[in-house]
C-alpha cells in the first residue's frame, strides 16, 4: 500500500538517543487530536513508568523472531541490542481509515518505510551539538558510562543519515523544535495530494482530479 491511496498521511521521526525526540512526539500528540502514535513492539525491557501497550508492545526475543519470521512488520530493526519492529496490518488500517499516523522509530526503520510508503513524511532530530547530546546522556542517569560512549559513537552514525530524510529540525529550544514539528504536520496536510484525499467530494465539485 502506498500513501498516496490511502486518507491518512503518514509521518516518521527518528534521531539519536538523547536529541528530544521523545519528548517532542509526545507534546506534539498531546496537542493534535488528529495524529495517532503507531506503538512499536521492542524486545527491551520497559524503562521508568513505561506500559506494555502505550509506549511499545513489549515482547521476549522468540516472539519478535517469529513475528519477522511472518512477515508481521512492515519495518524492523536491531538498535542498541533490542529487536524494534512496526505492525504492518495496524499501520495499513489506520491509513485507510484516514488516520494520520506518526511513527517514532530509529532511521533504519524509518528508511525501509520510505521504499514502502514513498509518501511518508520522514522528519531527523538533531541535537544543537555533540557537547549537548553528550550532556543531555548523562542528565538523564539511566545509562553507565560504557553505554553513554556507544549510544555517542552511534548518534554520529546516525546523524550521517540526516541527509536522507525530508525535514531537519535543531532541537536547541523546545519550543522551537515542537513549532517546527507542528509546522511541518500542517503543511503537509495542505498539500494538494492530501487535500485530494481527505476533500474528495470538493475537488469533484470544482471538476479538480
Amino acid at each position: 500500500m502506498n500513501t498516496l491511496s490511502t486518507p491518512g498521511s503518514l509521518f516518521v521521526v527518528a534521531a539519536p538517543s538523547g536529541a528530544g525526540k521523545s519528548s517532542l512526539v509526545k507534546q506534539l500528540l498531546a496537542q493534535d487530536g488528529q495524529l495517532h502514535l503507531s506503538i512499536s513492539h521492542t524486545t527491551r525491557a520497559p524503562r521508568g513508568q513505561e506500559v506494555d501497550g502505550r509506549e511499545y508492545h513489549f515482547v521476549d526475543t522468540p516472539t519478535f523472531e517469529r513475528m519477522v519470521a511472518q512477515g508481521a512488520f512492515i519495518e524492523w530493526a536491531q538498535v542498541h541490542g533490542n529487536g524494534y519492529g512496526t505492525s504492518r496490518a495496524a499501520i495499513a488500517a489506520r491509513l485507510g481509515a484516514g488516520e494520520d499516523v506518526l511513527l517514532e522509530i530509529d532511521f533504519q526503520g524509518a528508511l525501509q518505510i520510505k521504499r514502502i510508503f514513498a509518501h511518508a513524511v520522514l522528519v531527523f532530530i538533531l541535537p544543537p551539538s555533540w557537547a549537548e547530546l553528550q550532556r543531555r546522556l548523562t542528565g538523564r542517569g539511566e545509562d553507565a558510562p560504557a553505554v553513554i560512549a556507544q549510544r555517542m559513537a552511534n548518534a554520529r552514525q546516525e546523524v550521517a543519515q540526516a541527509p536522507r530524510f525530508d525535514y531537519v529540525i535543531i532541537n536547541g529550544s523546545f519550543e522551537d523544535a515542537l513549532a517546527d514539528l507542528q509546522t511541518i504536520v500542517r503543511a503537509q496536510r495542505l498539500t494538494y495530494a492530501a487535500q485530494a484525499r481527505r476533500q474528495a467530494a470538493t475537488f469533484a465539485a470544482l471538476d479538480l482530479n
